[in-house]
């Protein structure tokens, strides 16, 4: 690849009464941009990365991040939206104007503010991001859809919650030291395996603890030309890049495959010259535990209906072979869904600039793996970042 990460921001995520969509975009464009040592006049490019689809009235949002400097008006800005993939897919359109020629330096936002949607309208919300011919009256929203794909691994498979327990329980674990998550407390196995007054059923097998939080947030990127990067004070650069779309109904695709995402990783592990073990950790889309868990075997971390292993055996753990969302994942984070992608980017750039959080950072982190998927294994992005200086 011919870009490289060379500066970022990150709000928390969680829940904001006062902030706007405008105020979190401003907020992580004007941070970035100061964190990559630049002027909003050498912005040759934005992306903008927000899902929407109800959450907010304001839904011609591309312009909203020129509010953050009047050097930036005229810029040429598009908002992008590929489900919950919408964040990479920001990311992945500004590599392409990079690759083309048409901008040494690009700034991709994404941003989601969910939280002010009551309940029912969430749920509608996120199942637009479903085929809805077939999904759009399933009860409990997408979480129904993800509850659907745990019954049906679990009848293959065998009964998996423990290790679904374990992996809420490990991402939980790891928030703790991530200043940007929304939920920063360790529940432990016990509290995740249990049913309990404060951890119900949702979904199938799937309880509260299995499943990513209704979150506001956004978070931005400054990436730029190899010649422009060497003179930044860091560089994060993409050894490779990967994107699959698969049909968009269930019906029309094995569901407990995942196989947009194994294509996904095969074509960008091919491109990077690596093996899956070659990675120091992965920042992998756990919008629900059971993705994270058929993820493991869709990267080819194990075998098919083996990924219980990887968590068992602590294979995933922040001192594991292979450590899995040391960032606490989208289940300790938040969701926000446009600003997931971009986040991602982000935590990984951070471990491999050996900038992260006291607690959160990995030791020698030389490669990083990204994993960010949209609908139901729809959108499959994968990204694999080293550090340049």
């Amino acid at each position: 690849m011919t870009a490289s990460i060379v500066g970022w921001a990150h709000t928390p995520f969680g829940k904001f009464d006062t902030e706007t969509v405008e105020s979190l975009v401003t907020r992580v464009a004007n941070e970035a941009i100061a964190d990559a040592g630049i002027s909003a006049s050498d912005v040759d490019e934005i992306v903008l990365g927000h899902f929407n689809a109800g959450f907010s009235p304001q839904d011609f949002t591309a312009s909203l991040v020129l509010q953050a400097d009047p050097k930036l008006r005229f810029k040429p800005t598009t908002r992008v939206e590929n489900a919950c993939a919408t964040g990479s897919a920001a990311v992945h359109q500004g590599l392409r104007a990079i690759d083309a020629g048409a901008a040494r330096i690009v700034l991709v936002v994404g941003v989601e503010q969910m939280t002010r949607t009551p309940g029912p309208e969430i749920g509608k919300n996120l199942l637009k991001a479903s085929y809805l011919p077939e999904d759009g009256d399933t009860v409990g929203g997408f979480a129904g859809v993800f509850g659907k794909i745990a019954s049906s691994y679990f009848q293959k498979y065998g009964d998996q919650s423990d290790a679904l327990a374990l992996i809420a329980a490990k991402n939980h674990k790891n928030g703790v030291a991530n200043p940007f998550a929304q939920m920063r407390k360790d529940f432990g196995f016990e509290f995740c395996r249990a049913e309990s007054e404060k951890n119900p059923y949702v979904a199938g097998p799937l309880k509260r603890t299995d499943c990513s939080l209704v979150s506001d947030g956004a978070a931005a990127l400054v990436l730029a030309d190899a010649e422009t990067a060497r003179g930044m004070s860091k560089s994060i650069g993409f050894r490779a890049t990967a994107h699959a779309q698969d049909f968009l109904p269930m019906s029309k695709r094995d569901i407990l495959q995942f196989e947009g995402c194994t294509v996904a990783w095969r074509r960008a592990l091919e491109k990077a010259g690596v093996a899956l073990t070659d990675l120091s950790f992965v920042e992998t889309h756990d919008c629900f535990t059971v993705a994270e868990l058929i993820e493991y075997e869709a990267m080819g971390l194990t075998p098919k209906g083996q990924g219980a292993r990887a968590i068992k055996e602590g294979w995933t753990l922040k001192d594991g072979k292979l450590p899995v969302n040391p960032s606490g994942g989208l289940k300790a984070k938040g969701h926000p869904i446009g600003a997931t992608g971009v986040s991602m980017h982000v935590m990984t750039a951070m471990q491999l600039a050996g900038q992260a959080p006291e607690g959160m950072q990995l030791k020698n982190a030389k490669l990083g793996g990204i994993f960010n998927m949209g609908g139901a294994a729809v959108a499959n992005y994968v990204s694999v970042l080293e550090p340049l200086k």
